[in-house]
């Protein structure tokens, strides 16, 4: 999905390897620092906001987090001093933890498709942390042998090196792909016009916001730590991305 509305270009969006760039302050108060280009991802749709730092005249602000409003705001640590808007500032992204949660991000999805090609099973919820994350189905019923025959899939996916795609198309266009929507409920706000495709070639094509790694490859190992019953059906698959 895409933001227009907002003044922040959000540069994580075409660019997913991108971890320091230049920019200037728009507006900085109680709410955060709002930057006219950022690569801070906000968090969204189970991923949360990236880290990081701004640099500027010899100072410091730490980025604890960033979050969605009128505009996209970076959320400064309590302590640090805020650059007043005009400011020239040099971003980063703190690496480590982007990278783990593409990884983890992208694992979801070899999850998603491969619980949805051989189960023909929903996602009713998810989250995720660096390196771990749970993703719920609709999954009445659990056949002999499933943790192990799920795990088998997504590494033989991940062995089979995919490449995971990214591009945005008009909301019509987007809707007319089959299965584009892997929820239980759409989560596509009405108002988006142009939706961003996540595409693990040949496996997972689905409507998603977060940041990814280029290929299944990059993933790691996927292990299927642990299987819940939420009730009614519903189960919450627990998983580790290891390397």
């Amino acid at each position: 999905m895409t933001e227009e509305h907002w003044r922040t270009h959000r540069l994580e969006l075409a660019d997913q390897t991108l971890r320091e760039w230049d920019a200037t302050v728009l507006d900085a108060g109680p709410d955060g620092i709002v930057l006219d280009r950022s690569a801070f991802y906000p968090g969204g749709g189970g991923q949360p906001p990236d880290q990081g730092v701004l640099l500027w005249g010899g100072v410091e602000t730490n980025i604890v987090g960033a979050r969605k409003g009128d505009d996209l705001y970076l959320i400064p640590a309590e302590s640090d001093p805020l650059p007043p808007a005009g400011t020239k500032v040099r971003g980063a992204v703190k690496d480590e933890r982007r990278t783990a949660l593409m990884r983890t991000h992208s694992g979801l999805h070899v999850l998603c498709g491969v619980v949805f090609r051989d189960y023909g099973s929903l996602v009713t919820g998810g989250n995720m942390e660096p390196g771990l994350a749970r993703m719920d189905f609709d999954l009445p019923e659990l056949p002999e042998g499933f943790r192990d025959a799920v795990q088998a899939a997504c590494n033989a996916e991940v062995a089979a090196d995919r490449r995971i795609d990214i591009r945005v198309l008009p909301r019509d266009e987007a809707f007319e792909l089959p299965d584009i929507i892997r929820t239980a409920t759409n989560l596509v706000p009405p108002d988006v016009t142009q939706v961003r495709i996540v595409d693990i070639v040949g496996l997972d094509q689905q409507a998603d916001g977060g940041t990814h790694v280029a290929s299944t490859r990059q993933i790691g190992r996927i292990e299927v730590v642990k299987i819940e019953n939420k009730g009614r059906g519903f189960r919450r698959l627990r998983i580790k991305i290891t390397d």
